[in-house]
């Protein structure tokens, strides 16, 4: 087996303990719509406590809006603060601290109830957003930098199946016999303090990043040690080789700040490229479709809807996992071109179905169909690949920053769509997503023409083909700028 491919206890280990905080993000995304009823009785029971007054319609709407929307605001602040922690404390460092906001969060929700405070449930999703904002940073970043190049697609993966596992599990333990009741929905919620635990006692047991260690910390003894521990083997040359090259650009390329990565021409077609894919995940119109496959279903006639919803998360996951094992043969560029039009073609379907469906009672069929395609399809692009081509595209100085950019990105993008759906929804009724086509075919032309295939190809090897582009407009820049990105290296 090519030494390259191995995938060892270590590095299984390091890569699977990450990935517990992609669980944490999926969990937290999906735990919220079950409990919904449940929870908005505990606001009104509150409210008439506190003032002998029922709760006003308006009012109810406003706090459960809030308790949803400020996981997407939290997430906005703490995927800006990627940079600020990884450059100071390292990838796993910065992990095991972000679980202290884990553990506050999973304490003010799991006791809202008993405190009847509607604000504690709404504080702890907050933080539980900062959390998941600054998981969906680091866990990328650090699974990138830990892994084989020949593996870091499969492996880069898991981030995106740890999510929707997450998203399962909440669907799953939402459900009324389980935990989506009166007497345990506190308990659902703060159930993340679990996974926070494990985390946080696995973590110390995890190597720090190789890359960072070299890099960074100009530690070539640990960085070899730790390489020798991941890759199960003693010769690591080959790997060292290529990180001391990366690290010989680092020289002439100083950590950049955000601020200098939207000021330099020579990141702009990596930085466009990384939120366009971010975009692409969050607008192709999924979250939609999860809020909506619910009612779908119910017009199909099934008797318990929230299994049928399951049940596209099963389909979530089965794919995520299908991606796993081809991201690798056929490419990143290529996968994500399949999703987005298949996602494409599927939303076309639903369409014609839900706006047939009062004339033919069949059409309800084809409407579930199209929502497991549609789902099916973003699992094998969409979903995954955003998430860990962003630290591919950037060599070790912009990458901190432009993974926050691009994080930034994901759940601004995340928090429009889940404000705003509704109101479009009601405009458009069943033909909302002639929209999500539009914008869907608008990133398969962007992909195909702009994103460079990056599969079994090193780090520095992909900041070098961006470079080429650099060096072509070479009479804009000033020797030194070019300079600063290492623009000589292929000398």
């Amino acid at each position: 087996m090519d030494p390259g491919k191995q995938i060892t206890l270590p590095l299984l280990m390091t890569v699977g303990t990450a990935v517990i905080g992609s669980l944490q993000f999926g969990y937290n995304t999906g735990v919220i719509n079950a409990p919904q009823k449940i929870i908005e009785k505990f606001i009104n029971e509150t409210y008439f406590e506190r003032y002998q007054d029922p709760i006003s319609k308006s009012s109810l709407t406003a706090i459960w809006s809030i308790s949803v929307s400020i996981f997407s605001v939290g997430g906005i602040f703490g995927s800006f603060s990627v940079g600020f922690f990884v450059n100071r404390l390292g990838r796993r460092n910065s992990m095991l601290i972000a679980n202290i906001l884990a553990f506050i969060a999973a304490a003010l929700m799991g006791f809202s109830k008993m405190a009847s405070s509607w604000e504690m449930l709404i504080i702890g999703r907050f933080i539980v957003g900062l959390y998941s904002g600054l998981s969906t940073g680091f866990v990328p970043m650090y699974v990138g930098e830990v892994s084989p190049t020949a593996l870091r697609g499969a492996l880069g993966t898991l981030h995106q199946l740890g999510i929707v596992v997450g998203i399962l599990i909440a669907q799953v333990f939402g459900l009324e016999m389980i935990m989506g009741n009166d007497e345990f929905w506190p308990l659902l919620l703060g159930f993340l303090f679990f996974p926070a635990v494990i985390q946080s006692v696995l973590l110390p047991l995890c190597p720090e990043s190789p890359r960072f260690l070299l890099i960074n910390k100009n530690e070539e003894n640990k960085a070899k040690t730790v390489l020798k521990k991941l890759r199960g083997m003693t010769d690591v040359s080959a790997d060292m080789q290529e990180m001391k090259e990366e690290s010989r650009q680092m020289m002439r390329e100083k950590k950049v700040t955000i601020l200098e990565l939207f000021r330099s021409p020579l990141y702009r077609q990596p930085l466009i490229i990384a939120v366009t894919l971010q975009l692409s995940q969050q607008l192709s119109g999924i979250n939609a479709v999860f809020y909506y496959s619910t009612r779908i279903f119910e017009k199909a006639g099934v008797k318990q809807p929230i299994y049928a919803t399951i049940g596209a998360g099963v389909v979530n996951t089965a794919f995520t996992v299908v991606s796993l094992f081809v991201v690798e043969r056929a490419g990143r560029r290529t996968l994500h071109l399949l999703g987005l039009m298949g996602m494409a073609g599927s939303a076309i379907l639903m369409t014609i179905a839900l706006a047939l469906l009062d004339q033919l009672k069949w059409m309800s069929y084809l409407s579930i169909v199209a929502i497991f395609a549609f789902v099916a399809f973003f699992e094998m692009g969409p979903g995954p690949i955003p998430w860990f081509i962003t630290a591919e595209l950037f060599s070790q100085g912009p990458r901190p920053s432009a993974i926050a950019v691009a994080g930034f990105s994901n759940w601004t993008a995340n928090f429009i769509v889940a404000l705003g759906f509704q109101y479009v929804e009601e405009l458009c009724g069943a033909y909302v997503f002639i929209i999500f086509t539009v914008m869907l075919l608008g990133f398969f032309i962007f992909t195909y023409f702009k994103v460079p295939e990056t599969r079994g190809r090193t780090f520095d090897d992909i900041a070098a083909g961006f470079r080429q582009t650099a060096n072509a407009g070479a009479e804009k820049h000033s020797p030194e700028e070019l300079n600063s990105l290492g623009a000589d290296s292929q000398l």
